[in-house]
């Protein structure tokens, strides 16, 4: 019998509600209930929470601002639904992993692990070069670092098949990154003490006043083995915001993570003074503009009246003759992969890079003394590049033309939460030239004067990571003529150290200090910043081979010119790995060349890529320091070792109080072959830091670069047929003219 009307309806809405009910068991992180608790999660919050609750977010965390940048419609990530096997895991992905992980028999315990880690764990390389658009994606699956009962987990969990088919315990020494439960968790025991609260109170700073900070330790010795622990260093915020400046030296509270207890206590400073708050504030608002005798500059911006000249299609960017995939990532940040190139000549696309990311950032500081000697932190795989890439300011970080794309990522919990605009996309010109000639006329020969220019307009992947006090700006900038340049850029705050000394005609020359005079009260301690960057080079496929081609001082002979030198390039293919290990020398140099041998252009040239390095800075540790052991990836500025799935993170998986034995280094000791084969190069970029005043309170930024570029990649220029502009292409403003 055909039911009635009224009994449809009932069927269909008691349908829907069993639908929505069943919804809510499936996914019991979305909607109401999904977000963070910010006693917990408290330096995620700013990026999440607000994210989470409400229809509407504001970009920006400038009140200012806030007041003139539109609401805009929240992404509904419960939607999403990976289009590319290198997509990141989706909000409802990292919910089953989760659900996955509930009901596996060794995590069936009363306490749940904890996830430092849940991130893709990508397809076979070979699986996803075979791939097409319209295909059946390869199977989902996540990598899952955990720690339980004094142990690290390293899973594989697919997401097809619902089960674990991985699972090593502590595969390598070190631990997972420190999570922002366990920074909470370090601080609250190291208050809670009683020692530690009459130390603080002895030295004039109110509890009240008190920011603390959970510190990676690095490793120092069998001393210092066998317990996961952290240094808790304090500082404080009476009269300002920037309390990096107002340091409690001397004062460190080392904390057992696992036993929750207080370890050590170590005071060393006790006459060392607070250094004061005055001249430390940098929030515009906070700013004295009436004693202020800065200029201003006027407010730019790039016009484009025929709007945007990429495209984004889920994570798949396409720009000029460019095409390639962008992947949040907790651990690096981002991932640029499947970087593809147009050929002007036939229209194909051709592969450049199958790969690319910042695999470590190595900081060591240079002062020797007991509360700073272990300050030489690896962010990458110690805190998460991604996981503390706060939300990008719209105007300031990127330009108005940018495209903001978010992070979804994993809580310590295992459950996901949104990391908001993390990246940008934007179109740049900045009035730089693409390639330009002038002729001048030649009356006689009836030559016309000829004047030819293009600009130069790039396009730039940015994110932007908070790691304590440093801010690390990373570009991935891709030019029209086939070039890729990453630039890294540091702002943020100085660590600094607290002196007796309140002006530098105090120091006696015989003061041993760790870095110059600053401020007063204060020193900025010399230190470095290593970023090494893995790139898994595919040039036209993925058997290559890396090239030094090196300049040599010859003579002339006798007789012959009346030069006495002239250089020469000799070329020579690394055989293995070892051959490979490059340092660079101003008075020796070569070019670096990644070539495929058997794609020659129409003239017989292999096809290439160049490494072309800017300015740099090499590691001058000691080899057997404690901290360089971790770091021997900085030991030489390039490696190419051959393509291992395992082989990602140049400081090791497992890098948290890790002795150095799972690195890069170690990996190209064993010389394996490189000769045509998939290899990927490995390209260090360093900043010696000797701080100065013009660092304090918040620093400028300063940057430093290095490039690929193609050599004997194209037939000719790739960017001659690019139509200048013309003043009609471009709305015009005039420039009110001022007299003196």
């Amino acid at each position: 019998m055909e039911p009635t009307p009224y009994l449809r309806c009932f069927i269909l809405l008691f349908s829907s509600l069993f639908l929505i009910i069943l919804l809510r068991s499936w996914f019991p992180s979305y909607g109401a209930d999904f977000h963070l608790d910010c006693s917990q999660y408290s330096s995620w919050c700013t990026t999440s929470k607000n994210r989470t609750q409400s229809k509407f977010n504001v970009s920006s965390s400038s009140t200012a601002e806030k007041n003139t940048t539109k609401l805009k419609p929240i992404d509904d990530h419960f939607a999403d639904t990976p289009k590319h096997p290198l997509d990141p895991l989706t909000l409802q992905e990292i919910n089953k992993v989760q659900s996955i992980l509930t009901i596996y028999p060794p995590f069936l315990t009363p306490n749940f692990p904890s996830i430092h880690t849940l991130s893709l764990h990508e397809p076979e390389k070979s699986t996803v070069l075979k791939w097409k658009k319209g295909d059946i994606l390869p199977h989902r699956q996540a990598q899952v670092i955990a720690f339980l009962n004094s142990h690290s987990h390293v899973l594989v969990v697919d997401l097809d098949d619902d089960k674990v088919t991985s699972h090593s315990i502590d595969p390598a020494s070190g631990y997972p990154m420190i999570s922002c439960e366990e920074t909470t968790i370090a601080t609250n025991v190291a208050q809670a003490n009683e020692e530690f609260r009459r130390i603080v109170v002895s030295r004039g700073v109110k509890l009240s006043d008190l920011v603390c900070y959970a510190l990676a330790t690095g490793w120092y010795g069998p001393n210092e083995e066998g317990k996961r622990v952290t240094k808790v260093q304090c500082y404080s915020k009476q009269g300002t915001s920037n309390f990096f400046m107002r340091p409690i030296e001397g004062l460190t509270v080392t904390v057992d993570l696992e036993k929750k207890e207080v370890v050590k206590i170590s005071h060393t400073g006790k006459d060392i003074p607070i250094a004061q708050a005055r001249n430390t504030e940098y929030q515009h608002s906070a700013q004295n503009k009436l004693t202020s005798n800065v200029i201003p500059i006027n407010p730019i911006s790039m016009k484009q009246p025929l709007g945007p000249s990429f495209s984004i299609d889920g994570h798949l960017v396409r720009w000029a003759n460019w095409e390639f995939h962008l992947n949040p990532d907790p651990r690096a940040g981002v991932i640029i992969s499947q970087a593809n190139v147009r050929d002007p000549d036939t229209g194909k696309l051709r592969s450049v890079m199958y790969r690319g990311f910042a695999s470590e950032l190595f900081v060591p500081y240079m002062d020797p003394s007991e509360g700073w000697y272990f300050k030489t932190y690896m962010d990458a795989g110690e805190y998460g590049m991604g996981l503390t890439a706060m939300s990008l300011v719209p105007l300031n970080d990127c330009p108005h033309n940018a495209h903001y794309m978010d992070g979804v990522f994993s809580a310590s919990d295992g459950k996901p939460f949104v990391q908001s605009n993390m990246i940008c996309v934007f179109e740049r010109y900045a009035g730089e030239i693409g390639w330009r000639h002038s002729q001048t006329a030649d009356s006689g020969s009836g030559r016309p004067e000829i004047r030819e220019s293009r600009p130069k307009v790039s396009l730039v992947v940015r994110t932007a990571s908070t790691v304590g006090n440093y801010d690390y700006i990373i570009d991935w900038e891709f030019q029209a003529d086939g070039l890729v340049r990453v630039q890294v850029g540091l702002s943020g705050m100085l660590m600094v150290k607290g002196t007796h000394y309140e002006t530098a005609d105090q120091i006696p020359e015989e003061d041993n200090m760790s870095g110059p005079f600053v401020s007063e009260h204060l020193i900025g301690v010399v230190h470095d910043h290593f970023i090494t960057f893995h790139l898994d080079m595919d040039i036209d496929a993925p058997d290559n081979s890396f090239v030094k081609v090196h300049l040599v001082k010859e003579e002339p002979p006798a007789g012959e010119s009346p030069r006495k030198s002239y250089l020469k390039t000799k070329k020579h293919i690394a055989k293995s790995e070892k051959e490979a290990q490059i340092k660079l020398k101003l008075y020796d140099p070569s070019e670096f060349h990644v070539i495929n041998p058997s794609r020659k252009s129409k003239i017989g040239n292999p096809s290439g890529y160049k490494i072309v390095p800017a300015g740099n800075a090499a590691s001058l540790l000691n080899q057997n320091d404690p901290p360089q052991q971790r770091g021997a990836f900085t030991n030489n500025q390039i490696w190419v070792t051959p393509y291992n799935r395992s082989e990602q993170w140049a400081g090791g998986l497992l890098v948290y109080q890790g002795k150095g034995e799972d690195t890069l280094a170690v990996w190209s000791e064993r010389d394996r072959p490189i000769e045509n084969k998939d290899i990927v190069v490995w390209y260090t970029l360093g900043f010696h830091h000797v701080p100065c005043q013009e660092d304090f309170p918040i620093m400028p930024t300063v940057s430093s670069s290095f490039a690929l570029k193609p050599a004997n990649f194209f037939n000719s220029n790739p960017i001659l047929h690019v139509a200048p502009t013309v003043p009609n292409d471009i709305p015009t403003c005039s420039v009110a003219s001022t007299s003196t």
